[in-house]
């Protein structure tokens, strides 16, 4: 796969994506995003210019000139998200989230 090496593709083995179509089907963001998830697996962002590179055709290079911004916001949110759905299946923290507690 063009822009992902040995390395790469390593990582995202470890994350569970092996396959051309898992990554489409992931998008550049979720799929780094996934990677970033294994422990010990701490890949640069790098990686996400050479995933959304894989996926346009693009040079990781350009990618990271010209799409920076709009991934690394994309990034943001999907981390935004993640961290809602944890505090909501979590419940409660602790008594700064009940009002009336002493």
């Amino acid at each position: 796969m063009k822009n992902l090496g040995p390395r790469s593709l390593a990582l995202l083995a470890a994350a569970g994506i092996t396959t051309l179509a898992q990554l489409r089907e992931l998008g550049a963001v979720r799929a780094y995003a996934r990677v970033q998830a294994v422990p010990g697996h701490n890949a640069s962002l790098n990686l996400l210019w050479a995933l959304e590179g894989a996926l346009s055709g693009q040079p990781w290079q350009a990618v990271a000139r010209d799409h920076r911004l709009s991934l690394l916001l994309a990034l943001d949110a999907l981390q935004d998200r993640q961290t809602d759905k944890t505090r909501t299946t979590q419940g409660p923290a602790g008594p700064e989230q009940h009002p009336n507690h002493f």
